[in-house]
């Protein structure tokens, strides 16, 4: 039967090509096809970054260490600085300047960045708070104020600043293996985020009393790489930073009656708590299912009545972080609970206002500690002895070992579900970016999407796992609005983050939904894990590119998944994949009109073929229609098979669909193809991507069946964030695809 099929097959192909013979030669082209491979947009692997996707055997990377002194002025809202740091030149490279961060400078008075923005005037009265903010309120002064740098032995060291970034002009330049110190004294005004805005600052209660969430207070050293350079691109206060490793060594002089949390394992905890509280951290360090509390609310609301005039000194020591960040509050509960990770003990803290209750003490500790675990499952063991989630009205931010969190319920207590998910995928987030990018240390100024796409990914499985009916807003379907928008206003996600216009999306979502179907649909999860684990770990502490994770990605599954890369990152491509056309075939021992037409072609007579062909007539008549057992010539053939040959075959179909499928959308992906039958069953098949290498606009598939199949439905658990589902059912369902979409969504 299978060379009856051939012969008839055969003869399709060849008038096809007759006919093709008689038409004009097409121009010559370029590869366009989507499975063309990414060498042409990926850096050309060398020493430092190999063709696998891991470092190479020149790889190198600075190393930064810092010592500070810092004080921070309750009264006036100051913070005040002095760090000594020591520059380790690890590379081949002989470095004329150092660069610097100055990331206070955005908001400093003659800042650029208020002047980069577009702006209109806003005729409707909206309240005098808002239109004194926006017409008559002179510019807040937030800049960084640098009273000296100096080399090592105390003389003036050569310095330009331009707007947020500084360069230190050394004396000489620094050879490779070389090391050099030099001291910064500064000092600057803390912004208050609720009327400034900012990632860190101060929110003041309306007793008067502040909750301080400090980060890039510093300046801190940009990362040279000794292919790219320096990165020392300007901080508009959006994308965010490129940062070396190094050890800390920070001294923090804050009011007596202030409870303080920080990058690094405090040294002096005898001087700080009570023994008393040393007794609950005791306690804490062996409690693994619920949180102990260090400072209940109950002592957190005496001490907010007080304002001490004395001051404590809190040491210390961080080793191998990117970042240094502390929050610090005299209303704040404390409470913490132990994280079991292969063995080792990390404790997950939370520092919160009573104003965060019920729900911090309800949910921020115990969602720090399954982050640890599920990102640790994932990635790598977290390696720092801790991870502390801060409560602020607005903000949401991280750095290493401390994050700040948003999530206040109303001033009774109550509080909504859409707040409490929002409380727990923020914190999930923030604890995450210990990982991504506090450890993996991707260039966030330049790919933001290895941060926060990166992290969203793995945020969307840790939230699964707490809370299995969790709505994440990161999967595939949530994509489609975006996807499916106007492409005036979309970006590739490969795309510097300062200049795309719909940041969250592009930076957030569309990553981690790409990443997501990764593992679901297109590779499997025990191929992608593995993959994912392997790219963690080859990066842990050092600084990878887009490339990296592309080429690791592959080289550890074994797959090649460039067609995936250039469509989800370099494009703005949509998925779009429906059934064009159904066509029912029966078996007849009479010849088809295009049997006839074919046979004409080539002069042929197919009565001297009436033993040897079966036509398939297209639409089904039951009453016409022939079991194929009822072919004389059919089951001689059979009959004259051995018995191990008939073995190996199976019953003849009695039902024949040629299935056309279409694809108005730029992106290839998978075809799920859910069937249904005429007695109610279902199956599932899928058609890898590479279905459509040889023709980027339809293909076809012939299914085969004993049992009449009633529809077919294209991607019917919404996995490739198809754009129009009104294409992706036989027969077509009339629901207008979108609103099938926003209850799908919704349920």
């Amino acid at each position: 039967m299978k060379k009856l099929a051939y012969l008839m097959f055969s003869f399709v192909v060849v008038s096809s090509s007759l006919f093709a013979q008689e038409q004009a030669k097409p121009q010559g082209h370029t590869d366009q096809n989507k499975f063309r491979q990414l060498k042409d947009v990926l850096a050309t692997p060398n020493e430092s970054r190999n063709a696998s996707g891991a470092p190479g055997y020149a790889y190198t990377q600075q190393q930064v260490d810092y010592v500070m002194d810092i004080r921070l002025d309750e009264n006036n809202d100051k913070i005040f600085g002095e760090e000594k740091i020591t520059y380790h030149n690890n590379s081949k490279d002989h470095l004329e300047y150092l660069w610097l961060q100055l990331d206070q400078n955005m908001r400093a008075k003659d800042s650029k960045t208020p002047d980069a923005k577009s702006e209109n005037f806003n005729a409707t009265f909206n309240g005098p708070k808002t239109f004194i903010k926006s017409n008559l309120k002179d510019r807040f002064d937030g800049g960084f104020n640098i009273e000296y740098v100096k080399n090592e032995n105390g003389s003036d060291l050569s310095h330009t600043i331009n707007r947020t970034m500084m360069r230190i002009n050394l004396p000489k330049p620094l050879a490779p293996g070389e090391i050099f110190k030099f001291n910064i004294k500064w000092w600057y005004n803390i912004n208050d985020i609720n009327v400034e805005g900012g990632r860190s600052g101060l929110e003041t209660f309306p007793d008067g009393n502040k909750n301080y969430t400090i980060a890039q207070f510093f300046p801190r050293l940009c990362v040279y790489d000794n292919v790219e350079g320096w990165q020392n691109m300007q901080f508009w206060g959006r994308s965010e930073f490129a940062l070396e490793f190094g050890h800390y060594d920070v001294k923090i002089t804050a009011p007596a009656d202030h409870i303080l949390e920080a990058t690094g394992d405090l040294q002096n905890p005898k001087d700080i708590y009570t023994k008393d509280q040393l007794q609950r951290f005791a306690k804490a360090r062996k409690s693994y299912t619920d949180p102990v509390f260090i400072v209940s609310q109950e002592e957190a609301e005496i001490n907010e009545k007080g304002r001490s005039t004395k001051t404590k000194t809190w040491h210390f020591i961080a080793n191998n972080v990117r970042d240094y960040a502390f929050a610090s509050s005299r209303k704040y509960i404390y409470d913490a609970m132990a994280v079991k990770i292969n063995g080792k003990n990390i404790m997950a803290i939370s520092l919160y206002p009573k104003e965060g209750n019920p729900l911090w003490e309800e949910h921020s500790t115990r969602v720090v500690a399954n982050t640890l675990e599920e990102y640790s499952k994932y990635t790598f063991d977290y390696p720092y002895s801790k991870a502390i989630s801060v409560h602020s009205e607005r903000q949401g931010m991280e750095y290493p070992m401390i994050c700040f969190n948003y999530g206040r319920p109303n001033p009774d207590g109550t509080y909504s579900e859409r707040l409490k998910r929002g409380m727990i995928g923020v914190i999930t987030h923030e604890v995450g970016h210990n990982f991504f990018p506090m450890i993996v240390n991707s260039d966030e100024r330049q790919w933001t999407w290895m941060d926060e796409g990166i992290n969203s990914f793995v945020e969307t499985l840790a939230e699964l796992d707490y809370d299995p009916n969790y709505i994440t807003g990161n999967l595939p379907k949530d994509i489609v609005p975006y996807m499916g928008g106007d492409q005036n206003y979309l970006s590739p996600i490969m795309s510097q983050g300062d200049y795309v216009h719909q940041f969250g999306p592009n930076a957030y979502t569309k990553p981690a939904a790409g990443l997501y179907m990764l593992r679901q649909t297109i590779m499997g999860p025990e191929l992608f894990d593995y993959a994912f684990r392997t790219y963690s770990q080859r990066w842990m502490f050092k600084h990878p590119t887009p490339a990296d994770f592309f080429r690791t990605m592959e080289d550890a599954s074994g797959m090649d998944l460039d067609w995936f890369w250039r469509g989800w990152f370099y494009t703005t491509d949509y998925t779009d994949i429906g059934v064009k056309n159904v066509k029912e075939y029966y078996l007849t021992d009479k010849p088809t009109e295009q049997a006839k037409a074919q046979a004409a072609l080539y002069n042929m007579n197919l009565d001297d073929y009436k033993d040897k062909l079966i036509y398939f007539a297209e639409g089904v008549n039951p009453e016409e229609a022939k079991d194929p057992s009822d072919f004389t010539f059919l089951n001689e053939h059979l009959a004259s098979l051995s018995d191990d040959e008939r073995a190996k075959l199976i019953e003849a179909p009695k039902h024949f669909y040629e299935v056309t499928f279409e694809k108005p959308g730029g992106l290839v992906m998978p075809i799920i193809l859910e069937i249904t039958y005429e007695d109610g069953t279902k199956e599932r098949k899928t058609f890898p991507a590479q279905i459509w290498r040889y023709n980027d606009k339809e293909v076809s598939k012939v299914f085969k069946t004993q049992k009449a199949i009633t529809s077919f439905v294209v991607d019917p658990d919404l996995e490739t964030a198809d754009v129009d589902t009104s294409n992706n059912t036989w027969p077509r369902d009339q629901q207008n695809s979108f609103d099938k979409f926003k209850e799908q969504v919704k349920n």
